[in-house]
């Protein structure tokens, strides 16, 4: 009985292991500027384009909130100026990919499964991959001046949109460096909740 509890708790541990493998993205970071110590507080900055009915603004900012949380920032009180305006970007692009954009692309047998068919190679959508690239960029300028001091940009590829879990990946990412900044591309691992 103790052997198969064992087992049974390595099985439970190994299959735990498995799905935080699978929450954990690799993300692509670069971090610019430098910045001043004392500086804690923030407000939100949202440009015209921002402005609009249709504008996800305000859910960018929830999403980002707990990143800059993490990163020792906080909200300015109610009626007192913050040290920080913040500025927050964030777009998700589809690019379709034929396998001839592959130089390898006999590898899925396109020209056997066309010739058997008879069909021209490209009239079959199962050869048409979709991709999405997803960047966000987070930029700290001082309130006082309107100088820009730290900006980041963070940004991933995968074959979904991803979501809002994926964009609060990616504020989190990109403020991993804070205060510091790396203009080197870098990775850092996120792990989805």
């Amino acid at each position: 009985m103790n052997t198969l509890r064992r087992t049974l708790l390595l099985g439970a541990a190994v299959s735990l292991a498995g799905c935080a493998a699978l929450k954990t993205l690799s993300i692509e970071v670069r971090s610019f500027g430098q910045m001043p110590a004392g500086k804690t507080t923030y407000a939100f900055e949202r440009l015209p384009s921002q402005q609009q009915p249709l504008s996800r603004a305000a859910e960018w900012e929830a999403l980002a909130a707990p990143a800059l949380a993490k990163a020792g920032l906080k909200p300015a009180p109610a009626g007192s100026p913050p040290d920080l305006i913040v500025a927050l970007g964030a777009r998700v692009s589809a690019t379709a990919l034929s396998p001839w954009d592959d130089p390898l692309w006999y590898r899925w047998n396109a020209p056997l499964y066309h010739w058997r068919f008879g069909m021209p190679p490209h009239s079959h959508p199962m050869f048409i991959e979709r991709r999405y690239e997803r960047e966000v960029g987070v930029l700290l300028r001082d309130r006082a001046t309107g100088q820009a001091l730290w900006e980041a940009r963070a940004s991933n590829d995968g074959a979904t949109q991803g979501g809002d879990g994926m964009i609060a990946a990616l504020f989190e990412a990109a403020l991993a460096d804070y205060p510091k900044a790396n203009p080197q591309p870098h990775e850092v691992r996120v792990t989805l909740p």
